[in-house]
């Protein structure tokens, strides 16, 4: 069997509305609660995002590879949302995309400050 990532806990302030959050962005599958975690599914995979609150919340970095279609769809949902994007991890409000490798990047960050990449093209 390949080993395969099946979930991941993501430390959030109020997990209902990071759900809606990453919903709403990304189009993730918000699902019913799981235990104290609030799951989103990423369709695509068999991964999901669980979305658990914390009073401390260290930040951490997702990077998402989408296809140019859905950069643009999600682009557009970053910009409707008056979210501050940016070009690079410490250029993340910039208000910039990035051509790395041939592809379309962006930076922008979460209710929690977590920083959220969309990436066309792979790093290698």
């Amino acid at each position: 069997m390949a080993i395969e990532l099946n979930h991941t806990i993501v430390p959030v302030r109020d997990k209902e509305e990071s759900a809606r959050f990453w919903e709403k962005i990304f189009g993730f599958e918000h699902q019913k609660p799981l235990g104290h975690f609030q799951p989103i599914h990423i369709a695509s995979q068999s991964l999901s995002l669980d979305l658990d609150d914390r009073k401390e919340i260290e930040h951490h970095h997702y990077a998402f590879k989408v296809s140019e279609q859905e950069f643009d769809e999600i682009f557009g949902r970053i910009k409707e949302a008056g979210l501050e994007y940016g070009s690079g991890p410490r250029s993340s409000t910039d208000m910039k995309t990035n051509t790395w490798n041939g592809g379309r990047g962006v930076y922008f960050r979460d209710p929690n400050g977590h920083l959220l990449e969309l990436l066309t093209q792979d790093y290698t």
